[in-house]
């Protein structure tokens, strides 16, 4: 399988990646929603849109602070503006409704939202919390479901690697959306926490096929040999197994096997993402977004990044041995 054969330049330029995208992340940042920081969101529909600097020009005289207002287009197609500002009381909200909706033609309040800045730090605590755990549960899994492979690399070695490959699959939609947040005012929230956690559980499934078939095929490709000791008057066997095929073989193997449904899955999945990104709303388009970036990021890892790893490390294994 090429992707074994060529190891060394594919983990190169994943590594590339990687640094590039916490690049990204580190220069640019998150340009978090009010879902985390706090704050009110109004969202007001026009049938003509009027200039933004007039809307801007209303704003201001209210002594609001540092707001964001940008276009939009709400679930009809409608054309909007969407005002993020800091928590407001209700003098502030009230004086908010009559700059924005004015005398405007069709002017309409379509939505306000309000959400206090400790609320926006839980909800920040409670994504964190729920990424780790993710990831926690997902290396405790692994072990214990790898634990009967111990050659040439031990169980938690797959487990090690499964989590390299998810940190490389959130890294790319991460990176994707701090672009998106520092040049179109694409805002993060709790969508797309549920995009990270989506693209997380996907990339591990894909993952874990290839792992397992690499299982499948060490258990298939290996010589049994049983002794018999005597300690201290009790007879004992043991078992060792011997790989009648080399760990490399196996492994290009096991992906090459895998690689049509890897593919095919992820073309199916990509073809519902790009349907929801073009036909659904606007509130479903990022989430679509990110999901589409960490399908084809998750693709990648699963056969150019976990795999060659997995061969890599057994390569340093025995030759530390030797």
């Amino acid at each position: 399988m090429f992707a074994i054969k060529y190891r060394k330049i594919f983990l190169g330029i994943t590594i590339f990646v990687m640094i590039v995208c916490a690049g990204i992340i580190f220069k640019f940042g998150l340009n978090f929603g009010i879902d985390f920081t706090g704050g009110a969101l109004t969202e007001v529909v026009y049938n003509q849109l009027p200039e933004k600097v007039e809307l801007e020009s209303s704003i201001n005289q209210l002594g609001l602070g540092a707001y964001s207002l940008r276009t939009a287009t709400d679930e009809a197609g409608r054309p909007a503006y969407i005002l993020r500002t800091r928590d407001l009381n209700e003098t502030e909200r009230l004086a908010v409704e009559a700059a924005v909706l004015g005398e405007y033609d069709g002017a309409e309040l379509s939505r306000f939202t309000s959400i206090g800045p400790v609320i926006g730090q839980e909800l920040k605590d409670k994504a964190i919390w729920a990424i780790a755990g993710v990831i926690l549960v997902i290396v405790i899994y692994v072990a214990i479901a790898f634990a009967g492979v111990g050659k040439p690399v031990g169980s938690f070695v797959y487990g090690g690697i499964t989590i390299l490959a998810l940190v490389h699959d959130v890294l790319v939609p991460t990176a994707l959306m701090s672009i998106l947040g520092a040049f179109a005012g694409v805002e993060v929230d709790i969508l797309f926490v549920m995009a990270l956690l989506a693209v997380l559980g996907y990339s591990v499934n894909d993952t874990i096929v290839v792992f397992d078939r690499v299982r499948e095929n060490l258990i298939k490709y290996r010589d049994e040999k049983r002794t018999k000791k005597n300690e201290a008057g009790i007879m004992k066997e043991e078992v060792t197994y011997t790989l009648n095929k080399f760990f490399t073989e196996i492994v290009g193997m096991s992906v090459s096997q895998t690689l049509l449904r890897s593919i095919n899955t992820s073309v199916t999945t990509l073809i519902a993402l790009v349907t929801l990104y073009f036909f659904g709303g606007d509130v479903t388009k990022t989430f679509a977004l990110i999901l589409m970036a960490g399908v084809v990021a998750g693709t990648y890892s699963s056969i150019f990044l976990a795999n060659p790893l997995l061969v890599y490390v057994a390569g340093r294994q025995v030759e530390d041995k030797s």
